[in-house]
């Protein structure tokens, strides 16, 4: 059912899993961030978008030994592969409840989904304030690769830096800010934007998205 294989590619982890597509049974190994999976209290919800093994886009449901539980045919497509926590019966009766639990999560995805056109923004993330991952649709390198950086910031004490805007080696710009979405939740929201724009204009774009989430 499963080749796990740890692969380590520049220090980040990742677990090759075997993945079928639910709709014409074609198979394939993708490469899922070990971090994502291991830190999730529940089942992860893999979006797989079309082109990636076959014609079509599912999801595919990953427990924590990496083994897919089951499969969804979706009536929508994405542009890219998504990660994120899903959310069960006991999560939602809880007191103590995640944002992912939340009736509004499908719409934050939504928004975040719309906000991605692979021209100006490529990708977007949703992150706990110590790191961890609630959504994501960021290529897995830069994924990783943000996640280190806010676990060093939260070891150092340094999460009253509100907002963070980074330029990658190949020009990518990594735009991010802290800030409560759903009551009382404190999130970051991520951006990943292409090298033709500027740090200027992706912050403003920034902005956008977290005033239509706040919106809901």
């Amino acid at each position: 059912m499963i080749s796990e294989k740890d692969t380590s590619t520049e220090g980040n982890q990742y677990t090759e899993t075997l993945i079928k597509c639910p709709v014409c049974d074609k198979k394939d190994h993708l490469m899922i961030p070990s971090k994502i999976i291991n830190e999730s209290k529940q089942l992860t919800t893999v979006s797989v978008p079309k082109g990636l093994i076959c014609g079509h886009s599912f999801q595919v449901y990953i427990d924590k030994n990496y083994v897919p539980r089951g499969y969804q045919k979706i009536d929508f497509e994405f542009s890219k592969m998504e990660f994120f926590e899903g959310k069960t019966q006991e999560s939602v009766n809880s007191m103590d409840q995640n944002l992912n639990s939340l009736d509004i999560f499908e719409d934050i995805l939504y928004i975040l989904r719309e906000c991605v056109d692979d021209k100006e923004v490529i990708g977007s993330a949703l992150l706990t304030v110590t790191g961890k991952v609630l959504y994501s649709s960021l290529p897995h390198k830069t994924l990783l690769n943000t996640i280190k950086e806010f676990e060093v910031r939260n070891q150092k004490k340094l999460i009253k830096v509100r907002k963070m805007f980074l330029e990658l080696e190949n020009k990518q710009k990594v735009c991010s800010i802290f800030t409560n979405l759903a009551e009382d939740y404190e999130v970051i929201l991520i951006l990943i934007f292409s090298k033709e724009i500027r740090l200027g204009m992706g912050s403003l774009q920034l902005r956008e998205v977290v005033k239509k989430i706040k919106s809901i």
